[in-house]
């Protein structure tokens, strides 16, 4: 997938442990259990994208997501330091978490706002475009390289997900006719392509969860920022039914799970194929929407989201 020993002379003046934090990848076991982790990982953000669709109907973004994060950081909180007993202490360059929280608010942020003028397979195919972007974050930030099978993969994957953008119209895509909301959604999509490899960059050999706490607190604060003015206002005794349930699915599942899942991945994984399994998120999306009533994709569409999932085939089967 990423070749490990490429960038040897390069990373000749780093510390040893360095080099093989960014560059060494698991094997066996371990390996598949990454892999395992990716795939629900993809589940699991699929269903985000319907749920956060439904919630964003009766409340705007930012106060949804701030309030999504609130509850993650108390729940995170109660098992870090009260089940599991960790110290409470200010973590060692806590900036990173800050960078951490900014490239994930600016990501679920901009998806919410997108919900709100496209449709979630849409979002999802946006999503999809990530490996190719992670990629190239990854050489930048830890010197990783993309073998050229493992490219062809991305491309084709890519086209897939370019497909489906485009509705499966030929005509829109020669017009390069996109929504609104799939540029908006672009841009979160950078930021969560460079948030990945700087999960790897910045760990500390810290415990996942305490890891995953302060990534929240930092997320929650960033957040925090553009919902401020309007959190007073809501009238939380008489909010529909539907922002709790996605409010309780976002936190626990989509917000603490995930990025345990995310962690692991991407800590055994190069970073371009644990992104790799986003290249699943549409055919996700596809069947959930399916399944709860808003109607299947037309075939085309779910042509484009097959695709995509083939080039996830291609770097599965590929070494690292």
């Amino acid at each position: 997938m990423l070749l490990r020993h490429q960038c040897e002379h390069d990373e000749l003046n780093k510390p040893t442990t360095q080099v093989t934090r960014h560059n060494s990848h698991a094997k066996g076991t371990e390996k598949f259990l990454a892999h395992l982790a990716m795939l629900f990982f993809a589940i699991f953000i699929a269903g985000s994208y319907s749920i956060g669709a439904l919630a964003t109907q009766h409340m705007q973004p930012a106060p949804l997501q701030a309030l999504r994060y609130v509850v993650s950081v108390i729940l995170l909180g109660i098992l870090c330091f009260g089940v599991l007993r960790m110290p409470m202490r200010i973590p060692a360059q806590p900036w990173r978490f800050l960078v951490l929280g900014f490239l994930m608010g600016v990501y679920m942020l901009t998806l919410f706002i997108a919900l709100r003028f496209t449709n979630p397979v849409a979002t999802g195919a946006v999503f999809t475009i990530m490996p190719l972007l992670s990629a190239g974050f990854a050489w930048l930030l830890l010197r990783q390289y993309t073998r050229p099978g493992v490219l062809a993969g991305l491309i084709l994957a890519a086209i897939g997900a370019i497909w489906v953008i485009f509705r499966g119209d030929l005509q829109a895509l020669l017009s390069f006719d996109i929504g609104k909301g799939e540029l908006i959604f672009f841009v979160g999509v950078i930021c969560h392509a460079i948030y990945v490899p700087l999960i790897r960059k910045f760990n500390r050999q810290e415990n996942p969860f305490l890891f995953t706490f302060w990534a929240a607190v930092g997320t929650m604060f960033v957040l925090l920022v553009p919902a401020a003015p309007q959190l007073p206002a809501i009238d939380y005794l008489h909010l529909p039914a539907i922002i709790w349930i996605a409010i309780a699915y976002l936190s626990i599942v989509a917000t603490g799970l995930t990025f345990l899942l995310l962690q692991y991945g991407s800590l055994r994984l190069p970073a371009s194929k644990v992104l790799g399994y986003g290249y699943l998120t549409p055919t996700f999306i596809i069947i959930i929407e399916g399944m709860i009533g808003h109607g299947w994709a037309s075939a085309p569409v779910f042509l484009g989201a097959l695709v995509t999932a083939g080039g996830l085939a291609i770097m599965a089967v590929l070494p690292d």
